[in-house]
């Protein structure tokens, strides 16, 4: 194997990017992703591509960023440190579909450095249906459990708990989606080594094309209305709070001067906000609602 630096990850990560655009043209058929090649003023930059108005994805990003340079007082001092270099690259992906019965996905895959020899991965898959289908959950959660096992039998316990609360918007009391797996900070250690991790982790980016398109594929013929399509904006506006009050990423991002456009597009084309809306009783809507919450064992 290659000597594991942060080159070698950062190549290995373009090429996962590579070929989930391509897999994710292919299964849609009509769209196409259009590449915008950014630079951050204060070291690196990336590839964020974006597609727009396809046959199934309404709008989608696929980003890639390798940045470094002088790490943020922030970070420092969340550290313990004051002074050093950093170095952060990952592909992080969200697909908003055009029709309520395929689901928005998420995905993030990175790793970070600092030039006191600190390092460690991160990332993770969630999925947040508009209308949760058991039968795509458990579908969804099995494909993540198959991909932990591979590497560790502990994996998918503690990821998929670690989905559930990251994952968790407090102030509504309901979960994102159905969450997923989500790790951060994992580093070397006595059971697995640098390379365990980085190859997980690969895993982890390669397993999201064969999830998604199967989604694509089974779902993107359903027919809909315009119940489902209010719905739908409903869910997307919870989607929006959580990136914007809770998410991690996109305070990093914002806090080291990453490119906007390119954190923000995790944001759907349209959302929408009901004052106090309450779906009516025993309706589908009613039902994904009961399912928003920690601790539901998919796989079951």
């Amino acid at each position: 194997m290659p000597h594991i630096d942060k080159e070698h990850i950062a190549g290995v990560f373009r090429n996962i990017q590579d070929h989930i655009c391509a897999e994710l043209e292919k299964a849609d058929g009509l769209g196409e992703f259009q590449e915008d090649k950014w630079t951050r003023p204060g070291g690196g930059g990336g590839r964020s591509r974006v597609l727009r108005h396809g046959n199934i994805i309404e709008k989608g990003g696929v980003n890639f960023s390798e940045v470094h340079g002088k790490t943020p007082e922030k970070l420092l001092k969340s550290f313990g440190l004051t002074e050093g270099e950093f170095f952060a690259t990952g592909v992080s992906i969200v697909l908003h579909p055009e029709n309520p019965w395929v689901p928005i996905i998420h995905m993030n895959i990175r790793y970070f450095e600092m030039s006191t020899g600190t390092y460690w991965f991160g990332g993770g898959i969630d999925l947040t249906p508009h209308y949760v289908d058991h039968d795509d959950a458990s579908f969804f959660h099995e494909k993540l459990k198959a991909v932990c096992d591979k590497h560790d039998s502990f994996y998918y316990k503690e990821f998929k708990d670690w989905a559930d609360n990251y994952f968790y918007i407090k102030h509504r009391k309901e979960t994102r989606g159905i969450g997923g797996i989500f790790f951060d900070h994992k580093s070397g250690d006595k059971e697995h080594s640098k390379e365990d991790i980085f190859n997980f982790v690969k895993d982890v980016g390669l397993c999201f094309a064969p999830i998604y398109t199967y989604f694509m594929q089974k779902n993107a013929g359903k027919p809909y209305g315009s119940r489902e399509k209010n719905w739908q904006r409903l869910r997307r506006g919870r989607y929006v709070e959580f990136n914007l009050v809770l998410d991690r990423g996109t305070k990093f991002g914002l806090e080291t001067d990453g490119r906007t456009e390119s954190i923000l597009m995790s944001l759907p084309p349209e959302a929408g906000w009901e004052y106090d809306y309450e779906p009516p009783v025993k309706s589908l809507e009613s039902d994904t609602l009961r399912l928003l919450k920690k601790g539901i064992d998919w796989t079951a």
